[in-house]
């Protein structure tokens, strides 16, 4: 069976299927010695180069990590000016390499998802997908209803019109209030430019939840987790891709019957655990839109009340 080479590439780990077409379009791609296109497939004994290098190594099992992302690093490999990058701090990885899921600007904090899975970071990222983000923003002062309606109906913007899906108040003390939001755009830096397209200043920005995967308490500043295997499951799911098998939850057996434990309750998974494939915050609605979703995260690392306290 054959199949394109950047998916090939991706699903081994090397980038994300984005990032490896640009490779092609720059030559840096050779099959069986000649340069590979972007429309090319490839087989299980055509030899794969990339700059120079062939590609030989075996596949390793994927891994889905969620990094809680400090003020202050950027989301780049290297950097000249010397700033910190989010890859220094992740687990380290044999014979594969690290896919960031989207970015956060210098000055926003909070939850970032990287996989080695190069075809799910791309399904993630696609722009038809319409992935949900949720931020919590600390902006100066009140913002008033008519200004809220207006971040909600549409902005027009540099690059276009743009709006929140969501909008909420978090409450706050004296001057710092807190509100969350949705985008399902990956714009640069949309959250901070619709709020400053209405005068807003904003004083702290924290992603606290991507689609299926929230952010949470428990996840310090700096340090990283691997998903658990619903949130997988959940993302491959929203993405459109099939759930890897090692995935899925187990089949039952036809005939037979589960014992009881003591008490009188069935054996097996209690009510929500493991394999739950629902969103979080399913059935909440938020007070602006009446989307389901953004009640999921509250504070700054999913608490209700003051973020970032």
């Amino acid at each position: 069976m054959q199949e394109r080479v950047q998916k090939v590439l991706a699903a081994r780990g090397l980038g994300s299927r984005r990032e490896i077409e640009g490779w092609i379009e720059r030559g840096e791609v050779q099959i069986n010695q000649s340069t590979a296109g972007l429309g090319d497939r490839v087989g299980p004994d055509d030899v794969i180069r990339v700059r120079g290098r062939v590609v030989t190594r075996p596949e390793y099992p994927h891994r889905w990590i969620a990094y809680h992302k400090p003020v202050g690093e950027i989301c780049s490999r290297s950097d000249p000016e010397g700033r910190r990058p989010v890859f220094a701090s992740l687990p380290k990885l044999k014979g594969q390499r690290w896919v960031a899921v989207g970015r956060l600007d210098l000055n926003t904090s909070g939850l970032l998802l990287f996989t080695t899975d190069g075809e799910l970071a791309n399904a993630l990222m696609h722009p038809g997908g319409a992935m949900e983000r949720e931020y919590a923003v600390r902006v100066l002062g009140q913002v008033p209803e008519e200004t809220q309606r207006m971040l909600l109906e549409g902005v027009e913007l540099e690059d276009g019109p743009a709006r929140f899906d969501a909008l909420e108040a978090g409450g706050g003390d004296g001057a710092n209030q807190w509100y969350h939001v949705i985008v399902t755009e990956g714009r640069n830096r949309l959250v901070r430019r619709l709020w400053d397209a209405v005068g807003v200043t904003v004083s702290r920005l924290i992603r606290v939840r991507y689609g299926p995967v929230v952010l949470g308490r428990g996840l310090k500043s700096g340090a990283a987790r691997d998903l658990e295997v619903g949130e997988v499951a959940a993302l491959y799911r929203e993405a459109g891709l099939n759930v890897p098998e090692n995935l899925q939850p187990p089949q039952k057996r036809r005939g037979t019957r589960p014992k009881k434990k003591k008490g009188g309750a069935a054996g097996g998974r209690d009510k929500g655990e493991g394999w739950s494939s629902s969103r979080p915050g399913a059935g909440a609605k938020t007070a602006k839109s009446g989307k389901p979703g953004a009640r999921q995260g509250r504070g700054a690392r999913g608490g209700r009340g003051r973020p970032g306290r």
